[in-house]
């Protein structure tokens, strides 16, 4: 059964803020990951997101929780990152690892069916992860879109008004002032919120489709 704190190892999670002047290092050879063609489309964005500890912990434990029993994609990945750390040539460490995978009983078809397993663990969680994100822009951000349009419309009918309600005029203004910075700061926030976890998603999910690529091109 694998834990937290080692499947974190078998993937590039990228640092959140890296020190100056220094590059982290990879674990192993790692080839770009493609972009993530699975799953429901999002809305586009154009804040870049991070990888996150956060995100990435989540998304991993939704992972450990959902472990096979027996060798499978992880055990296979963990074998694949000590030979890539021994700088052999691609191809020759997928099929190291899996000549050693074969003794443990595993297949070609066992690997790639057990990474779509975690691929789908993901997806999963990516589904949770929009409906919560849904429920926050409502609460956080479509109630006081709602107060804001109110209030604007309070303005227009306070200024049809004699001269002695220009005092309620003002405060008004004042509140719908308030409510434009509130409604920044809260679509700020959790758009920050999504692009990180994206980019936590894409990071991970982008390494397994491309270890399945490989696995299908490598492992005959």
């Amino acid at each position: 059964m694998a834990i937290l704190k080692n499947l974190k190892s078998l993937f590039v999670i990228e640092e959140e803020e890296p020190a100056k002047g220094k590059t982290a290092a990879p674990a192993g050879k790692t080839t770009p990951a493609p972009p993530v063609t699975s799953g429901p489309a999002h809305t586009k964005t154009t804040t870049t997101g991070k990888v996150t500890p956060k995100f990435t912990d989540i998304l991993l434990g939704a992972m450990e929780k959902a472990n096979l029993d027996g060798f499978d994609y992880l055990e296979y990945k963990k074998s694949l990152q000590s030979l890539q750390k021994m700088n052999m040539a691609e191809a020759t460490a997928y099929q190291s690892a899996f000549a050693m995978a074969q003794t443990m009983g595993a297949t070609p078809e066992l690997l790639v069916q057990t990474a779509q397993h975690y691929l789908k663990v993901l997806q999963q969680e990516e589904a949770k992860f929009g409906s919560a994100l849904a429920n926050q822009q409502q609460s956080r951000i479509g109630s006081k879109r709602e107060e804001q349009l109110q209030m604007q419309q309070a303005i227009k009918d306070k200024e049809a008004q004699i001269q002695q309600l220009q005092a309620e005029i003002a405060q008004h203004q004042e509140k719908l002032s308030k409510l434009d910075g509130e409604i920044s700061d809260a679509v700020a926030t959790i758009e920050n919120t999504k692009v990180d976890f994206f980019a936590s998603y894409q990071n991970l999910v982008g390494q397994i489709q491309a270890d399945v690529e490989k696995m299908k091109q490598y492992l005959k």
